[in-house]
């Protein structure tokens, strides 16, 4: 009788999950030229940037046990830049205090230890009521299962501003299957 509840809980927790995850991905797309997207190179990043390409988007921390997902990163950007993928970074401190304290310590870091030269944003925070917009979207798409819950977390967007799906911290850059729903952006007829 209480493996029976368990398991009929299980499944009504999974299907709620599954639901969520239903409903929010066909939500309305971001409209990145309404989001303050501040540069860690100074400035804001344009939305040019954005609109149109594929967007993977990425909380990441320079101290974290993730951190040397930085190169696989920079791979995805070299690799399918040139077919519209932009891949964007983005700093936080929100899980284990794990960035630099200064803007100018992030961006030292990201260049002099991992060549990273795709678009980074400012530190950020990316969950909770103090989300930056772009998190706040990125939740209410996502749903709970989706929010991020450490550095690393991705984000995939496409060129028309729709979210698509998400990746936990535990899925690297190099995974085939980010690879394969990438290109199945990138390269849709």
């Amino acid at each position: 009788m209480v493996l029976a509840r368990r398991i009929r809980y299980g499944f009504a927790s999974l299907t709620a999950a599954m639901t969520i995850c239903t409903a929010t991905a066909n939500s309305s797309p971001v409209n990145w030229s309404e989001i303050p997207l501040p540069s860690l190179d100074g400035g804001q990043l344009s939305a040019d940037d954005l609109i149109g390409h594929t967007v993977l988007v990425v909380n990441t921390a320079s101290m974290c046990g993730f951190t040397p997902q930085y190169e696989g990163l920079q791979m995805l950007w070299e690799r399918y830049r040139v077919d519209g993928l932009v891949v964007l970074g983005v700093p936080s401190d929100n899980f284990g205090g794990q960035e630099y304290d200064s803007n100018d310590e992030t961006k030292t870091f990201c260049e002099v230890t991992y060549g990273i030269d795709f678009p980074m944003l400012t530190q950020q925070n990316v969950k909770g009521d103090e989300a930056h917009a772009l998190f706040a979207w990125i939740a209410n798409q996502a749903g709970l299962a989706g929010q991020p819950r450490w550095n690393f977390f991705k984000y995939l967007i496409d060129r028309d501003g729709n979210f698509v799906r998400w990746f936990s911290s535990m899925t690297t850059p190099g995974s085939r299957d980010l690879q394969q729903s990438i290109e199945d952006i990138l390269y849709a007829e």
